[in-house]
């Protein structure tokens, strides 16, 4: 049997690296399987293949008759288009619960954890299966970039047990240099055009038959930012113009622990209702997992 393993739209690193780790896990338990990437991947998630020696996975082709395992999401909406046309063999995540249904029966890996990929740690421990050198080391840099190096609100004593354990069989001997290593690459914004960075971490998500989009920029420090927020302000409103009932981007700086927001949305006080404030620094704000999503959702019920 062969499948396809592919994260989420727009990826990021820990869907990028899930994809890997995943077709390795299940390609040792009897499916040759093929990571494969929604999108380009972004300049951090470069940084970490290049760094422990692996390419970019190739850009999914159709999924027609074909079987797949979808990681880190379990929403349509950031799922391949053609989903339908393909038998869905599983499900690997750490996020809500999506509007993905299936006729059969599928293995469905899921915890309230930081990272996918600490999901996938305990997926080759409880199978008693040895994670490769090079595989550990991507998988503990998506683990420090999905925390923010445990300063996300979703961190949890699994994520800091999986990156004690994916360190020391890497050979990192200091994680948290190479997590800022990482931070400071994915601050790189100079001469990059407002809609890639608006979509460098973005999700759509369906909201009561309303389309609304949150972005994600994390930065070491939101003054990178000064040169490039107009454009930034443009593409949000450009976004929402093609669709869209709200446009949310979070401008978050890692080391301030918070993030400024930039909204454009058919109802005016939006901002207002989710986050109980007019003001738009939010402090405390790191998560669209956690600090976002679920007061969208309530707000739109």
């Amino acid at each position: 049997m062969s499948a396809i393993v592919v994260g989420h739209k727009n990826p990021d690193t820990d869907s990028i690296v899930s994809a890997i780790a995943v077709a390795d896990f299940m390609s040792k338990r009897g499916v040759t399987a093929v990571p494969y990437a929604q999108g380009k991947v972004p300049p951090e998630t470069a940084f970490v293949l290049e760094r422990f020696g692996f390419a970019a996975p190739a850009l999914l082709p159709s999924v027609a008759g074909q079987k797949l395992i979808l990681v880190d999401h379990s929403d349509r909406g950031q799922a391949p288009e053609d989903l339908d046309k393909a038998e869905l063999l599983g499900i690997v995540d750490h996020h809500k619960l999506g509007d993905i249904t299936t006729s059969s029966p599928l293995f469905f890996w899921a915890q309230p954890v930081g990272c996918t990929c600490t999901v996938i740690k305990g997926m080759y421990d409880f199978y008693g299966i040895e994670i490769p050198r090079n595989i550990a080391g991507i998988m503990l840099c998506a683990i420090l970039s999905d925390t923010l190096i445990f300063k996300s609100p979703t961190t949890t004593d699994e994520d800091r047990k999986a990156v004690q354990t994916l360190a020391r069989i890497a050979g990192v001997e200091d994680y948290a240099a190479l997590g800022m290593e990482m931070f400071v690459v994915k601050s790189a914004v100079a001469g990059v055009p407002g809609r890639e960075l608006l979509f460098r971490d973005y999700k759509d998500f369906e909201m009561n038959g309303k389309k609304v989009g949150v972005g994600q920029l994390e930065v070491v420090d939101l003054g990178l930012l000064d040169g490039v927020k107009d454009d930034l302000r443009k593409a949000v409103q450009e976004a929402k113009a093609e669709g869209r009932h709200t446009v949310m981007l979070l401008l978050t700086d890692i080391m301030k622990e918070g993030s400024e927001l930039l909204l454009c949305s058919d109802d005016a006080e939006l901002g207002k209702k989710v986050f109980t404030t007019a003001d738009t620094w939010l402090p405390g704000v790191m998560s669209r997992k956690k600090d976002v999503v679920p007061k969208l959702e309530a707000a739109f019920k």
